[in-house]
């Protein structure tokens, strides 16, 4: 195994310290993109294919795999960070969306799209995954004010790092260099039409995806994207590209949600009732900040919208798992009794 070659991909001490002595020579990939049937890896040797297999555990984008001399799927390794969402739609099923990135370009543009509830949906995100995430305020050369909304989405925390950029630019662009460098993984996320696609682009210094316009009557974009990819970028780093998540629901969140709105979390303990809804309750130091005009009311209706989301969604996760568990071993049951009824 040489380190040094795969240093490149992003590999680190920490995945270095799941190989024994015994595995230390078998092959590993990094996979660079996913398709319905097979897997893209990328390895010290160069670029391979792996066919899915039904008996494989869930794989996505940035995952690091251990295979065989023969070059057949051996073991996942254990990640260094994972996004994940409830699948989209009325499915009941959890989607992984990246695997193993150290920072998160959420790029928002700066026309009617501007949201600071969804930006506060993808620091929850990244938060939960323990990845350092970076705002990225597109389009800035159609805006007139990009100032004003920089001091909104930096008032969300002063310590969040907020980027104002244009992304057809590469000057301005030239911002988001210091979280690119080698080894480094970064992914962009955010709606169809912010102009994801175009800062791929510059950042990567070559039209790898192909980009789209807005509907002029919303500011709201097409789907340009339409499979995740793991690229390399000029100064050294990989960038993860994903498509625009039109729908992002989050499940298994707590932890994110209650540190992307730290100071709701903190007034919640001076609350007279440990389980104050912070409503209409006697002694709740939430409304209290609010009557003084400490904390924003939006604010508040963002944390609770966005618990209660996570909290459904990872206990109907929860009960699907407990009834695939029980499938599963009536199964077992079932063929146990059969062989027994041979024998």
């Amino acid at each position: 195994m040489d380190s040094t070659k795969l240093a490149s991909l992003g590999w680190r001490p920490f995945f270095q310290q799941q190989i024994d002595l015994h595995h230390w020579n078998y092959p590993v990939c990094r996979v660079v993109a996913q398709h319905r049937n097979r897997l893209e890896l990328l390895s010290e040797a160069g670029l391979v294919e792996l066919a899915l297999d039904p008996g494989m555990p869930a794989i996505t984008v940035g995952d690091w795999l251990l295979l065989t001399p023969e070059g057949k799927f051996l073991r996942l390794l254990e990640r260094q960070s994972l996004f994940r969402r409830k699948a989209p739609g009325k499915k009941v099923d959890e989607q992984l969306i990246a695997a193993n990135v150290d920072t998160l370009f959420i790029v928002t543009s700066l026309n009617e799209d501007f949201s600071l509830n969804r930006i506060e949906r993808y620091l929850s995100l990244a938060n939960e995954a323990r990845v350092e995430p970076v705002v990225v305020l597109s389009k800035s050369d159609i805006c007139e004010e990009p100032e004003r909304f920089q001091r909104e989405v930096q008032n969300l925390n002063p310590l969040l790092m907020v980027e104002t950029i244009n992304c057809l630019d590469a000057s301005t662009v030239h911002k988001l260099l210091p979280w690119c460098g080698t080894g480094k993984t970064v992914t962009l996320m955010g709606s169809s039409g912010v102009g994801k696609s175009t800062l791929v682009n510059t950042l990567l210094g070559d039209a790898v995806q192909a980009t789209g316009s807005i509907r002029e009557n919303d500011g709201k974009g097409r789907h340009v994207t339409t499979g995740r990819s793991l690229h390399q970028m000029q100064e050294g780093g990989l960038l993860l590209d994903t498509p625009g998540l039109r729908e992002l629901q989050l499940t298994d969140c707590d932890e994110g949600v209650n540190s992307t709105f730290a100071e709701i979390t903190a007034l919640s303990k001076q609350c007279r009732f440990t389980n104050c809804q912070h409503g209409n309750e006697p002694g709740c130091a939430v409304q209290d900040a609010i009557s003084r005009g400490v904390l924003n009311a939006r604010r508040l209706s963002s944390y609770q919208k966005l618990m209660r989301e996570q909290a459904f969604n990872s206990a109907t996760l929860a009960e699907k798992r407990a009834k695939d568990k029980r499938f599963g071993k009536m199964i077992k049951s079932v063929l146990q009794e059969k062989k027994a009824h041979r024998s």
